[in-house]
């Protein structure tokens, strides 16, 4: 199920600005997820640059790894509903609402990056 199918459902009006990555240029207060570890974002004072570089690597992958565990739960989620193994639909909605955030905030990240590493190379000396 795409996150896109998720608004056809009855009784989600009002979701649709958490639909695309687009609603994370200007974000209102972001409340992290039960369990998900934004280690990123960590007042840590590394005393080498390069285990500040290590860390950021470190942490990143981990987010990503976190994203792809909410991934799994929510394909699982949905297989067990499908087979008829549950009937909750509320746990179904919500293991894909953390899928498709951690997967935006992941990609959000990302951007950020790939736009401070454009702006670094533009730099002249």
């Amino acid at each position: 199920m795409n996150p896109s199918d998720i608004m056809k459902i009855t009784g989600l009006n009002g979701l649709e600005s958490i639909s695309s990555a687009g609603s994370l240029k200007n974000p209102g207060k972001l409340e992290k997820l039960p369990g998900f570890q934004d280690s990123i974002l960590n007042k840590e004072t590394p005393t080498d640059k390069t285990e500040s570089f290590d860390s950021l690597l470190h942490s990143a992958m981990n987010m990503i790894k976190e994203t792809n565990d909410y991934s799994n739960r929510a394909g699982e989620a949905e297989l067990a509903y499908a087979m008829g193994i549950t009937n909750s639909t509320h746990d179904l909605q919500v293991a894909q609402m953390k899928a498709n955030i951690s997967l935006q905030y992941t990609v959000a990240v990302r951007n950020a990056v790939i736009e401070a590493y454009k702006e670094i190379m533009q730099l002249q000396f």
